[in-house]
Order: structure tokens, then C-alpha cells, then sequence
């Protein structure tokens, strides 16, 4: 879900060559390559999930330590929901900063439309086809409806159906459409501000979506727990507020408002270089990375710590602080990485994972569906093997079956759809170069 951004275009939308201390091809590169990284924590997560299904590990034979690495995967997700605010937010805050023109709404929403709705609905159609058709049946067409609408998070019925990773797909997609107002919401205090004031306005208006986000969730996990208690509302409006601001697992505004405040760091250190606050990023840069590595595995093996029953209402099973630990880790890495030197950043700049970033979107929705197919039809002929080699055949399925697949995808149906939103707000980038060149293919994939 962190969509695939076109970096060239990010780092042809910065500022002069005098205050961007950055070589550009950093800028690019590492953000590809966190991308891909966040796609192969994601499929790492189901192939060790699968894997223990099919007993060939179990937590009581591996320990608890290499357990927890193999199930800390799904936070890819939270990963891909930090990078899609981040580079979403881009041009919103350099123009509310830094009086850039305002991003245009209708090329937003078009070229949204073309990098997402394509390569979703091939995939739903093909798998409602082949392996869901009872969502054609007249039953089931309320169901469908959701899926067709990107609100398929909010129902329990739809919840992870067809498709496992789908859901995420309707988290991100309600961003996408709720962004360009949340912008100009911002915008409306921060126009309102005093110039020395802005940028802490911005930062407050986030801090605030942040709030946003834990209050929602810590309402909904709420009623995980405990779904029988004093209703506040008539039922039927209970239900109707839960379908829109909660869903089945919550809209992670938290998420979304970390990787919208590493944005404005970012452009703040790029474009006001002499602050000390800049100062400081570029300085210590590699220790911020350091940092938020601490914290994701901090959030990894806490419940391995003496910590572990303080901590348990907070992140623990019905947690709501979870999601904010790990968005909170994996933004302070990105911030490291963005300005730091190149022995943190040639790992994020490598080719090969610049490459799954850029198919990480097909990946991202066809990886489940890929391996759980494999699983029950082909990998039960080689149950006399060895318990490693058993597992490194769900890797060859991957690399050698599935990324050619999406190299395919990619070059016939999300490729020419990104064209084609280009093509179709062509002339609203000849009245914005700016901000266009900014959001161009600024974010193409995000499972």
C-alpha cells in the first residue's frame, strides 16, 4: 500500500541546488527502495503465516524471538500508510509553507483513479471469477457493492474476503478521497497564523489528526472487547458511526499524520537549511534512524520484556497504541534515511529492492491469493521434503513465479493507466508545473 511514487518527479520539484544538501538520486532511490521493503515485510508475513498452518514451524519449535520476526511482516502495512502521507502531503505543505500554487483537485483524483482502479479491478474481477463467484449471486451483491466502492474495511462480512489484502486497499483509497479536504482544512489555520507561527500551526493541526486517529481506535477496540456494553447512541447510528470512522480495524489517521509530519521535516530541512532544526536532521541523521530501528524492535519483542503485563492494555492483543509505535518507528527511520549518509542508504538505493518497490502494488494484491493457491495444489507433492527446503519453495514461488507475473501487470495494465492520467491532466500541468511535476505518479501503489 505505500503507492508507487515517481521520485524523479519529487526531486525535480525541489528547491535550488544551493539549499538541497541531498543529492537527488538519494531522494529518489531510498523512497523506492523503502517501498519495496515494506512489500517483502508483507509477504514475509504470509509466507511464515502459511507456512506454520502447514506445520512446517511452529512458535514452540523456533523460540520466541525468531516467532516474533516472523509475524512483525503485517506492519508492512503500517509502513506503506506512513509513506502514502508522506508523499501525498508533499505539495499541500509546500504550498502552505511556502505559498506554492495549491494542488489542483480534479489532477489529484484523476491520476489517483488511474493508478489504483485499474490493476484493483482486474484483480477483483479475475478473482471473483475464479475464485469468489458466489459474489455474483443476487445474496451477495450488497457485498459486492462494498467492494466495488472501496468499503469493504467497514463489514465484517467483507472484511479480508476475497482477497486478504483488499482491506487495506479501501483504508487507502478513503484517504486518498478525504486528503484534498483535510488540506484545506489545515490550510484554513494555518492561513490564519502569523508567518513565525505556520509551521507550528501545521504541526498542531497533525498532532491533532494523530489524536484523531487513537481516539477512533481506542473507541473501537473498545467494542471489540467488550461488545455488549451501554450503547450511546440509538443502534442503528452506533452501527452507521462505526461503518465510517472505524470500520472493522480503524482508518490509522495516525498512520497517515506521521508520514505527513515527516513531510514537512523533510521540506523543512531541505528549504530552511540554516535552522538549527535542520541543522540537527542532517547532523544526526543517522542517529534518528538508529532511533526509530530501536523502536520497531522495541515493538517487535516487548511482550518478551519484564514491561510485559504494564503494557499489555496498551499494545497488547486489544491494543491502540500499537499502530502509533510502529508508524512512529518507521517515520523516524524514513526521516534518517532521507538525509542520511550512504552507509545507511545503499541497502534503500539497492537496485533489486527499487525494483519490488516498483512493483509492489501488483505484488501487494497478488502475493495471498498467488501462495495460497501454490499451497494447496502444488506444494503438497513435496511433503517428503525437508522442513527448509519445504519453506524456500513458497521464495520460489515468489521470485521466480510472481514478480515476473506483476512485471507484467505492471507493464500492460498500471504503466499505461499512469500514462494515461498524465495525459489527461496535461493541461492543468501547463498552468501548475510546480505542483504538478510534484504529484506526478506521486504515489502508485500502497496496498
Amino acid at each position: 500500500m505505500a503507492l508507487i511514487a515517481s521520485s524523479k518527479d519529487i526531486s525535480k520539484s525541489q528547491d535550488t541546488p544551493k539549499s538541497q544538501d541531498i543529492p537527488k538520486k538519494n531522494t529518489i532511490t531510498v523512497l523506492d527502495g523503502v517501498r519495496g521493503f515494506a512489500c517483502l515485510l508483507v509477504i514475509f508475513y504470509h509466507v511464515s503465516a502459511f507456512t506454520r498452518v502447514k506445520h512446517i514451524w511452529s512458535f514452540k519449535e523456533v523460540g520466541t524471538i525468531p516467532s516474533a520476526i516472523a509475524l512483525v511482516g503485517s506492519y508492512g502495512v503500517t509502513l506503506f500508510f506512513v509513506l502514502s502521507g508522506f508523499l501525498l502531503f508533499l505539495p499541500y505543505a509546500k504550498a502552505m509553507i511556502f505559498q506554492e500554487s495549491w494542488p489542483s483537485m480534479r489532477t489529484f483524483y484523476i491520476r489517483r483513479i488511474c493508478r489504483i482502479w485499474p490493476g484493483y479491478y482486474v484483480a477483483l474481477f479475475l478473482m471473483i471469477i475464479f475464485a469468489a463467484p458466489v459474489y455474483l449471486q443476487i445474496d451477495h451483491w450488497k457485498q459486492l457493492a462494498l467492494f466495488l466502492t472501496f468499503l469493504m474495511d467497514s463489514s465484517h462480512s467483507t472484511y479480508q474476503a476475497i482477497n486478504g489484502p483488499f482491506w487495506t486497499l479501501a483504508v487507502e483509497w478513503q484517504y486518498y478521497m478525504l486528503l484534498p479536504f483535510i488540506a484545506l482544512g489545515i490550510r484554513w489555520f494555518v492561513s490564519r497564523s502569523e508567518d513565525k507561527w505556520k509551521v507550528a500551526t501545521l504541526f498542531t493541526c497533525l498532532l491533532a489528526m494523530i489524536l484523531w486517529g487513537l481516539a477512533t481506535r481506542a473507541w473501537g477496540r473498545s467494542w471489540d472487547i467488550n461488545p455488549h456494553q451501554p450503547l450511546w447512541l440509538p443502534l442503528p447510528v452506533h452501527y452507521a458511526v462505526r461503518f465510517v470512522i472505524y470500520g472493522q480495524s480503524g482508518k490509522f489517521f495516525e498512520d497517515f499524520a506521521i508520514g505527513m509530519m515527516v513531510c514537512t521535516c523533510y521540506l523543512l530541512t531541505q528549504r530552511r537549511p540554516e535552522q538549527s532544526m535542520s541543522i540537527l536532521i542532517k547532523r544526526y541523521s543517522w542517529c534518528i534512524w538508529l532511533l526509530g530501528v530501536l523502536g520497531f524492535c522495541f515493538m517487535t519483542f516487548w511482550y518478551d520484556t519484564s514491561w510485559y503485563s504494564v503494557l499489555v492494555p496498551y499494545i497488547g492483543a486489544h491494543n491502540w497504541l500499537c499502530e502509533l509505535g510502529f508508524a512512529l518507528s518507521f517515520g523516524l527511520c524514513i526521516l534518517g534515511v532521507l538525509f542520511g549518509p550512504p552507509v545507511i542508504t545503499w541497502l534503500w538505493e539497492s537496485a533489486p529492492l527499487c525494483k519490488i518497490g516498483m512493483l509492489s502494488y501488483g505484488l501487494y494484491i497478488w502475493h495471498e491469493p498467488t501462495l495460497l493457491w501454490f499451497m494447496d495444489n502444488v506444494f503438497p507433492y513435496f511433503n517428503s521434503w525437508p522442513t527448509v527446503a519445504r519453506y524456500g519453495l513458497y521464495w520460489v514461488c515468489v521470485f521466480g513465479l510472481l514478480v515476473p507475473f506483476c512485471y507484467l501487470i505492471y507493464r500492460f495494465i498500471e504503466a499505461p493507466a499512469v500514462r494515461l492520467g498524465a495525459s489527461l491532466t496535461r493541461s492543468q500541468k501547463a498552468m501548475r508545473p510546480v505542483t504538478d511535476q510534484t504529484t506526478k505518479e506521486m504515489v502508485t501503489m500502497q496496498p
